[in-house]
This record gives structure tokens, sequence and C-alpha cells, in this order.
């Protein structure tokens, strides 16, 4: 194998993929190399429980990477040409409540405020004000979200100079808690937006979390949810045809161990087995930030230091992958099947947020907060005909109360098993009749699937305040570069804009461009 390329990337994540494929396009000899012996990350579909079921073991949703010019505009194309395909459900979520009813959330603004309706008049009326205000900030939000961020102190002073920027700066600053609440006085309608908001990993009342409540709602109604056709991991199948097809290499089973090094500049990589790969012009990496010292030799003892205290989120997730014999039927009727992603909520908004109140004392939370999705009434080819599938989530501690984080191995299909078992309170047929086999993975498994996943925050680091925009996950290294280290980018769901299926890859490799004189103009 040649081991001289123009760009060395390790990790294939899907931000790694997205990165290389860019590089690949543009002319670039492009070599991605992963830790495990699959491809994608966290945007991956595998055969988790039996032959034939195809489950997204991670993400499931791709809502904010259809802003990105990379599927809006098909920039490398994956649609066009490396057969990607999306489906749009009309209802990307919707919850279901103890007592029967639901409240969907539609691609379409009226349709949401006649479901609003039947709750409250008045949260209905609210709700055309927070959502023209959101469809308002829209382009703003996508215009900053697919490349490198300003700087924090700039983009406050740019928004303190106007009426409408103070605005938005409070929301920003708020809690989506506190937005909720100005907004809307039904019970269900307050459980409905505050859950919505809480799929980010972060609790609701963190403050700094306000304005996701207007992306959220602004992105689903704009764009709503994409299914990639066949799994979540088409995307980052896409993205390999791409960079294969454009000469690039994508090789599993490979742990890098270093970050070469000469005279500030990186130029290659060496793994555990001794081998050794050149980069002409760069290397991309998702290196988390606390791994950063340990990757790299040189950087500033205080840049090390910051990045390795980047904070983590204590809101991590516990999920079980299903086979089933039969589609769900749920309690409420039939009205789910429709939804991408459904949330079982409580009765009361203070056991909604008394969830997150015991995650963040280290407790096992004792009210379930469990979302799911059955995608294969959206895409039946995931299962054999009349089968189906299910991903269920709820949130715990990574270090478990009763042993740390190694006693999920011990307690994790008991876990599983009371997730089921609280379910049946809304779905008739989740018992083991219905259930062919299950997968379920602990927080600890998700920091065994990823790297970036430490401590099982598959968001790579905590979505708050401080961890924000060119803060994200440090400012030192909020612009996708290590200081002091040229020719280097990160890359990974710790940088800007976040977790979750965005194709941010896009902004690091538009800093690459910059610097190595490509023009995205002249992909091929």
């Amino acid at each position: 194998m040649q081991d001289t390329y123009d760009i060395v990337t390790i990790g294939s994540g899907h931000n790694g993929l997205v990165a290389a494929a860019y590089l690949a396009a543009a002319g670039k000899k492009v070599l991605v190399v992963e830790r495990q012996s699959w491809f994608g990350g966290g945007v991956i579909t595998r055969e988790l429980t039996v032959p034939g079921f195809k489950h997204d073991q991670h993400s499931m949703a791709h809502i904010f990477i259809q802003a990105n010019p990379l599927i809006k505009d098909d920039e490398l194309g994956l649609l066009s040409k490396y057969g990607l395909k999306y489906i749009y459900p009309e209802i990307p979520l919707m919850s279901v409540f103890p007592d029967g009813s639901t409240l969907a959330l539609y691609t379409n603004r009226d349709k949401n405020y006649a479901e609003i309706s039947r709750f409250s008049k008045r949260d209905a009326e609210s709700y055309l004000r927070l959502s023209e205000l959101g469809a308002m900030y829209l382009p703003a939000i996508v215009s900053g979200m697919f490349s490198l961020p300003p700087p924090t102190g700039a983009m406050y002073a740019f928004m303190d100079s106007s009426k409408e920027g103070r605005l938005m700066m409070s929301i920003m600053q708020k809690s989506a808690y506190d937005i909720v609440k100005e907004y809307f006085t039904d019970e269900h309608v307050l459980l409905h937006f505050t859950r919505m908001v809480s799929e980010n990993l972060t609790g609701p009342e963190e403050k700094g979390t306000g304005f996701g409540l207007f992306v959220f709602l602004a992105f689903l109604e704009k764009y709503g949810i994409g299914v990639a056709q066949g799994g979540s991991g088409q995307l980052s199948q896409a993205l390999i045809r791409c960079i294969e097809d454009h000469g690039g290499s994508v090789i599993g089973n490979i742990s890098v161990n270093k970050i070469l090094t000469s005279k500030g500049r990186a130029v290659g990589i060496t793994t555990d087995d001794g081998r050794s790969f050149h980069a002409k012009d760069g290397v991309i990496g998702a290196i988390h930030p606390h791994d950063i010292g340990k990757f790299i030799d040189g950087v500033e003892p205080e840049i090390v230091e910051a990045a390795a205290k980047a904070q983590l989120t204590e809101n991590v997730v516990f999920t079980v992958h299903a086979a089933l014999n039969a589609p769900l039927e749920f309690k409420c009727g039939d009205k789910p099947r429709s939804a991408m992603m459904i949330e079982l909520l409580p009765d009361r908004l203070d056991v909604l947020r008394g969830h997150f109140d015991d995650l963040r004392y280290g407790r096992i939370p004792k009210d379930s907060l469990i979302g799911l999705g059955s995608v294969t009434n959206i895409d039946p080819s995931r299962a054999p005909a009349g089968k189906a599938t299910m991903h269920a989530w709820d949130y715990v501690p990574y270090e478990h109360p009763n042993g740390g984080a190694k006693h999920w191995d011990v307690c994790k299909h008991e876990f599983a098993d009371q997730m089921l078992e609280k379910m049946g309170a809304y779905i008739n047929n989740i018992g083991k009749d219905n259930i062919i086999a299950y997968h379920c993975d602990s927080p600890l498994d998700m920091e065994r699937h990823s790297a970036s996943f430490r401590k099982g925050d598959i968001h790579g680091v905590a979505y708050n305040l401080v961890q924000n925009g060119s803060h994200r996950p440090t400012p030192d290294l909020g612009q996708n570069t290590v200081p002091g280290v040229e020719r280097f980018y990160l890359v990974g769901p710790f940088q800007h804009p976040g977790g979750g299926v965005f194709g941010a890859g896009r902004a690091t490799a538009m800093k690459m461009f910059e610097d190595l004189g490509l023009s995205a103009d002249k992909l091929n």
C-alpha cells in the first residue's frame, strides 16, 4: 500500500468523511483510516438483532444536514450520483400522553396550529408568533452553521447593535424552559415543546438552550426530517463511494497513536501496528479535545489543559433496538405510525423536569423519559415484509450509582427489560411475543463504539452556553485547528455546530480549501 497521500483523515465518522470527500472531489489523494472494522461512526446501519433487520445504531434522523449545501445543493453528487435517497415524513415528531391524547409536529404550520388549538387556542396563537420568529432567524442560523463560526465577542457586539440582535442575544442566553414558559400555558403543549428541545442531550433548564427551540422548530417546519432510505448509514456509504470514485481510500482496523509533525506542521500519522502514513498537504483528525495532548506533541500546555477540561453532558443515552414480528400497536390508535420520532411523555411537566434533576445528581431517574422510532413505518425496506424495527432511548448517567460505568455491563439487560415494560403503558404489543430479539447499548458501549463519544456523550462535549459557536469545544480549538500546529484540522461532534447529523465536516473542508488555495466552485 502506498503510504504517502495528499490528505490523511483519522476516523470515518460522517463529519470526517464529509471533509475527506470534499478534498477528494477537489483532486486531492485522500486516505481515511478507521479504528473499527466498520465505517460511519454514529451514522451507521447494522443488523444488530437478527439477519434482515437493519438498525440505525445511533443517529436515525437527519435534520440539520438538509440545509447543508452538501445536501441542499448536492455539491458532491451524493443524491444524483452516489445513491443517497431521502424520505421526508409529514410528521417529524409526535408526543403521546398517558391520557391517550397525542400532539403532532407537522412540517406544515397551519396543521401545527390546528393541532395545538385542540389543547389551547391561546397557545396556538403563541405558537404562530414563535414559528414566525424562528422562520425569520432561520437564514442567519443556516448561514453560520456550515462554515467556521465567527468570533464570539464580535458576534455578540454585532447583535448588541440592533433591537433585533439584542432580542436574539437574550433568547440565546435563556434556557429552553424559560422560552417555553413565556409562550405556552397548557400542560400538554409545555411538555411537547420542552421534550423536543431536550432531545439535544441538554436539560431544559440549562442556560443557553433557549435558542434551540427556535432552531428545532424552524428546521423541522422548513426541512422536516430526512430518513435515509435503507438506513442512516447510507449517508456514510455514499460519502465513501464519493471518496473512492475520486481515487481515495477508506480502510478499517487501523488504530492511530500519534500525529506526525515536522517544524510545527502536521505531516502524517503513526499507528499502533508500527505503520506510518504521510500527508503532503494536511491531516484531518476526529481527535477528542480530551486527547489533544496525547496525540500531538508540542502543543502549548495551556491549550492542552483547557481542552482536557471540556465539559461532557450529564444526559447520556441508553438505547434498545428490537426486531419485531409486527408493527407497534399504540393504545392511542394508529396516529404515531405516521411519525418519525415518538415521545412517550408523562402527564406533568414537573415529572419531566425531575428526570433531568436526577441526572444532574448522578441518579438513575425514577421516571423514564422514553423516545422511540419505528422507522420501518416510514421505510419498509429495513425489515422483511410485515415485520418491523424499533429504536428506543432513555437518559441515564454514565456512572451507574451502584458500581460506576462498568456496572452497566452487569445490569444493562435488566434496564432494557424495565424500559420495555414501561413502554407497555403506551404500546399494546411490546411483549416477548412480538419481540424477536433486541440489542441494547449502555453509555459505556457508546464510549467503546467511538472515541468521540467520551463517557457516552454522543455529541462529543456538552452543548451549553460556554461551549458554543467559536468556543466549541474551547476558544483555542473553535476554528477547527490547533494553535501552533499548521495543516492539522479538527473534525467531529465536539466542534461547531455540535453533535448530530450536520455534515459539519464541510466547514473543515472549506478552511482547508482556503489554506490550500482550492476552490469549491471547481469540484469534479
